[in-house]
């Protein structure tokens, strides 16, 4: 079955879309942790970090590459932002597919949660 993300990204659901390539897909998190929070998503589905295998690798590398772009785009890059993975319920994952927060925009406490 398709998770909401999937949903997204085939464009089934309306979501404020950054970014788009043949390998992810970036929006806008509708419960916003800070006055910019985007979701970067593989546009493979992958449930959890859990399930990452070593064929993943490019892809994991690709979201890495392109989240510090889309910080900069979003003007978060100089004063600093967070990338978080959550890995299942007790991390906070309420969706089984991986996604990578954007967070920033705002100063960030330590620790997180």
């Amino acid at each position: 079955m398709a998770t909401i993300f999937t949903k997204i990204m085939n464009k089934e659901i309306p979501a404020a879309i950054v970014y788009e390539d043949e390998h992810c897909f970036a929006f806008r998190d509708i419960n916003p942790q800070a006055p910019v929070h985007i979701l970067l998503i593989p546009r493979k589905e992958i449930p959890t970090m859990n399930d990452v295998t070593p064929e993943d690798a490019k892809i994991l590398g690709h979201l890495m590459v392109k989240a510090p772009e889309i910080a900069k785009k979003e003007g978060i890059a100089d004063k600093g932002y967070r990338l978080v993975f959550n890995t299942n319920a007790h991390a906070g994952q309420t969706v089984s597919h991986i996604h990578l927060h954007i967070i920033g925009g705002r100063s960030m406490s330590w620790p997180p949660g």
